[in-house]
């Protein structure tokens, strides 16, 4: 059982998962600070000096001044900044892997193409040696049946 499960947990499939979820995760990270600290700041200037990660609406009946006194307080709110980050976030990690996905199932199919054009279309009979198709089943030259 342990050298099946080391098998399984060694195939090149699994690093390469590994290596996939590690980078995606530092990918998200480098998102979340790109719409964070980047993006959201001058989108909230233009908007009229809004920060987008300070909109909430307060679901308790006592007034808070600011968004993070409500979380001080641990009031109920329901965060729209935050969300609105959140909804930016995922954007831009689907676009990138959208882009990503349209790039590799182009090289797939340039790679089928090529491995289409170099499949052979002709053999030779073993008896004649004459060009024949590849799925003939009889020469038609020598008439000689083939295996």
């Amino acid at each position: 059982m342990w050298n099946e499960f080391k098998k399984f947990a060694l195939k090149g499939n699994m690093i390469d998962l590994a290596v996939g979820v590690i980078i995606g995760g530092a990918v998200g990270k480098v998102v979340t600070s790109l719409v964070n600290d980047v993006l959201m700041p001058p989108i909230g200037l233009i908007l009229g000096r809004i920060n987008f990660s300070s909109i909430y609406i307060n679901l308790s009946r006592t007034k808070y001044p600011t968004f993070a006194a409500a979380q001080a307080a641990d009031a109920p709110t329901i965060n729209i900044g935050l969300f609105l980050n959140a909804v930016v976030n995922f954007l831009i990690i689907a676009l990138v892997v959208f882009f990503m996905l349209r790039g590799i199932n182009k090289m797939r199919e340039m790679a089928e193409r090529k491995s289409v054009s170099a499949a052979p279309s002709t053999k030779t009979c073993p008896y004649c040696k004459t060009e024949i198709p590849v799925d003939a089943t009889r020469c038609p030259h020598c008439t000689s049946q083939l295996t």
